[in-house]
């Protein structure tokens, strides 16, 4: 996706409910001129998917680096599919939670002989 303000704009008024933005308001975001109010930036991270602290903050640097996997559908069963769907609908929060708890269940399991 282009990161033009107009299709920040355009974007962002399909999904937030109250006044629509104008491209000169993303404008503003893009270059960290302004920051949106908290429930524009609620919006803003459940579109883009990730946390509104990242958005505001820029991105977790923890210790610990994830190696990203390529998992193809065909890799996956159906349980797998349902689960990720299920993750999928869940709000930010609670997949921040999620995130958490396999991330420390991946840690935990590094540490057992």
């Amino acid at each position: 996706m282009r990161t033009s303000p107009t299709v920040v704009a355009n974007e962002f008024n399909l999904r937030y409910w109250g006044r629509s933005i104008t491209p000169h308001t993303a404008r503003n975001w893009l270059l960290g001129k302004a920051i949106p109010t908290q429930d524009k930036l609620r919006v803003l991270a459940e579109w883009l998917q990730v946390s509104p602290d990242e958005l505001r903050f820029g991105p977790n640097t923890s210790t610990h680096e994830v190696s990203e996997r390529s998992v193809s559908d065909s890799t996956l069963n159906m349980v797998d599919k349902e689960l990720l769907a299920r993750y999928m609908a869940l709000p930010m929060a609670d997949k921040k939670t999620v995130r958490d708890v396999v991330t420390a269940l991946t840690l935990a399991r590094q540490v057992k002989p």
